[in-house]
This record gives C-alpha cells, sequence and structure tokens, in this order.
C-alpha cells in the first residue's frame, strides 16, 4: 500500500499537527455522540406519533439509508470544497437536527428530518475519515484506530447523557437542545484546528475525479462484512441471549454491552498494534478473532460463553474497519475522500441489510447457522489481508 507522505503535508508545523490530530479526534466524538443521541428519542417518538413496529422500522430504514445514498455525492462535494468545509458545514447542520427530532408532530416531518439527519451524518463521516487520513499521513504513524475509538466512546456517552438528562426530568426538547448546543459549540471551537485543505491553484496535484480505484470497491466489500458484523450484535446479539441461551429479557443486552465496550478498548489499542506489526497483520488476527467468538457464540450451549464470545467479536472486529478505511484512503491515483465514500457507502449496506439477511437464514435454519456464515465470512475478510500490506 503506497504510504508515500502528500507534499503539501510534510511542511506542517508540529504545532499544526497536534492541532490537527486534536481536533480529529474531538469531530469522531462529535459524530458518535450527536448519532447516539438520538437513540433514548427513539422510543418517544413512537409514543408521541402512536407509531406501529413497521412504521418505526421504516422511519430509521430512512435515516441510514439517508447516510447511505448520499455518501457518493459527499465524497465528490470533499474533493472540491475540503475536507474542512464540509466537517464544519455538515457538522453544525447534523447538531440541529436533534432538537428538530423531539418535537416533529407528524410520521412525515419525522421522516423528513432524519432523512436530513442521515445525510448530514454522513457528510461528516466520509469527512473525517478522509481528514483523518491526512492527519495520520501528516503524522506519520497510525491513528486511525484511536480516532475510532473516540467514534465509539462518543456513541456510549451520547446515549448515556441523553439518557441521563431524561432521567433526571429534563423534557425531551430542552435536553436534545442542551445537547445540539454543546455540540455545536464544539464543532466551531475544534474549526481552527482542522486541516485547511480548500482547493486552490497550488493544489494542482490533487487527483483528478473518476471512477473509484478497483481495491476501493474491493475494500468496501470487507467493510460490508465487517459492518454486517456490527449489525448482527445491534439486532441479534439480545435475541439470541433470550431465545437461545435462557438469558432474562432485562439482562440480554448485556451481550451487546460487551461487545461495545470491547470494540472501544481495542480501538484505543489499536494505533500501536497496528503501528507494530503492520496493517495485514491487524486485518488477519482480527477476523480471525471475530469469527471465533461467532462460533464460540453459536456453538457454546453456555450464557457465560456466548457472553465471552461477543467480548471476542468486539477485539477481532475492532480495528478491521479502521484499518480498511486507512488503506482506503492511501490509494494510489484516487482522491481519499472518493474511495472512502465507496468503502464507507457499501459498508453502510452491510449495516443496512445484513441484520435483514441474518433474519432470513435464521428463518430458514436458526439464528446460531446464520451466526456460523457471519463467522465464514469473517474468514474471507482474515484471508484477504495481503489487500492492505505496506
Amino acid at each position: 500500500m503506497d504510504r508515500t507522505p502528500d507534499i503539501a503535508l510534510i511542511g506542517a508545523p508540529p504545532a499544526s499537527l497536534a492541532a490537527a490530530r486534536r481536533s480529529t479526534r474531538l469531530i469522531f466524538l462529535v459524530a458518535g455522540t450527536g448519532m447516539s443521541t438520538w437513540a433514548p428519542m427513539v422510543p418517544y417518538a413512537k409514543a408521541r406519533l402512536g407509531l406501529d413496529d413497521a412504521q418505526l422500522g421504516l422511519a430509521l430504514l430512512v435515516f441510514g439509508g439517508a447516510s447511505m445514498v448520499s455518501m457518493p455525492f459527499v465524497g465528490w462535494l470533499a474533493h472540491r470544497l475540503g475536507n474542512r468545509t464540509l466537517i464544519v458545514a455538515s457538522g453544525l447542520l447534523m447538531c440541529l437536527a436533534l432538537p428538530a427530532l423531539a418535537f416533529v408532530t407528524s410520521v412525515a416531518a419525522l421522516i423528513a428530518t432524519l432523512f436530513y439527519f442521515g445525510v448530514m451524518l454522513g457528510a461528516v463521516d466520509v469527512a473525517m475519515n478522509a481528514h483523518a487520513v491526512d492527519v495520520e499521513r501528516m503524522d506519520g504513524g497510525r491513528l486511525m484506530s484511536g480516532f475510532h475509538g473516540l467514534f465509539s466512546l462518543g456513541g456510549l456517552a451520547g446515549a448515556a447523557v441523553m439518557s441521563g438528562l431524561l432521567a433526571l426530568g429534563m423534557p425531551l426538547t430542552p435536553a436534545a437542545t442542551l445537547v445540539a448546543v454543546l455540540l455545536l459549540a464544539l464543532v466551531l471551537w475544534l474549526r481552527a484546528g482542522l486541516l485547511d485543505d480548500a482547493p486552490t491553484a497550488s493544489h494542482a496535484h490533487r487527483p483528478k475525479l473518476g471512477m473509484p480505484h478497483a481495491l476501493a470497491w474491493l475494500l468496501g466489500l470487507l467493510c460490508f462484512v465487517s459492518f454486517l458484523a456490527e449489525g448482527a450484535m445491534l439486532d441479534w446479539s439480545a435475541v439470541f441471549m433470550r431465545d437461545f441461551r435462557g438469558v432474562p429479557e432485562a439482562s440480554a443486552g448485556f451481550g451487546y454491552a460487551g461487545f461495545s465496550v470491547a470494540m472501544a478498548a481495542g480501538r484505543f489499542a489499536g494505533d500501536r498494534l497496528v503501528g507494530r506489526h503492520g496493517p495485514a497483520w491487524a486485518l488477519r488476527i482480527g477476523g480471525c478473532l471475530a469469527a471465533v467468538g461467532f462460533l464460540i457464540v453459536a456453538g457454546v450451549p453456555s450464557a457465560a460463553a456466548a457472553l465471552g464470545g461477543f467480548v471476542l467479536i468486539g477485539i477481532g472486529a475492532s480495528n478491521i474497519v479502521p484499518v480498511l478505511f486507512s488503506a482506503a484512503g492511501r490509494l494510489p491515483g484516487t482522491p481519499p475522500a472518493i474511495a472512502i465514500a465507496t468503502a464507507t457507502t457499501l459498508g453502510y449496506v452491510g449495516l443496512l441489510i445484513g441484520p435483514a439477511l441474518i433474519g432470513f437464514v435464521a428463518h430458514a435454519s436458526s439464528l446460531p447457522i446464520a451466526f456460523g456464515g457471519v463467522a465464514a465470512l469473517l474468514v474471507l475478510v482474515s484471508l484477504s489481508a495481503r489487500i492492505v500490506q505496506r
């Protein structure tokens, strides 16, 4: 994989590099927090609008689908305007969706707001990962796993803070507005630290737009598998613990909690491990560990073993996507934003349709067999590790 530093980035002073690292970490935190703040608001929206499960499912599908379908356009936009401009603009607009989601009064308004929220979150996602590739290249080390660790931490923090405010008796709209204002202030503050990559006449070396490199599509397929595994954990882990391991419904969510904490911890340790052993090693070992975790969950008839399997899946999967995104951003001849948009789009396809595919397989056979199928796909990810070789 091409690791040649960008000429325009090498000359940045150390102070700028430190500020860029800090600001990149914070924008990942903002994105994770903004996305997860919506989770505690879902039951309120369902009750307020009188939605049944099918209507709610459609609305949530619009949210994820909007992020997915907007990403190819966002990649082009980031290349034209610069990642910093797109991060700040879409980050601010994303925050505005949170109070709007708290008081929408019709199904149509909810769907429209979720579509808007999904597009803005998708824009932040692509631009911040492309910016992270530039910062990582300028630094000369491995930083992507740590950035994604902050996204995971934001995912835990956003849901916890919003739930805490609601538990303390704060009404939904003021609580959502408070979180949105804090995130808005953070985006405005970190703007100065982001790399100024707006296109100018001096950027003649920037790659021309065109079809993404063939390897970008392959990296995207590997992202599809990793996101599918994450979607399986989100949507099916609690069901599995309840129906196949006899765990009470109130405790069935501990499987996903173990997975989430393990993934965050693995990402914070990932940069050091990837830097020491290389990205191919991380992909090979990570895919194998996650596959073994799924096999333990599916094959060992014990709730404790299943919980351990979920933790192993989180550890194994933690650095797969950061390594793949970093590799996509370093592809020769393709702008990082375009390559990352391609990989992210295919990843989101896995996140959206993966749980449904697992449901179809489970209906035709059983959920443990479906988990075994995910393990087989993760083995393929492990066997494809040479694609990210230095």
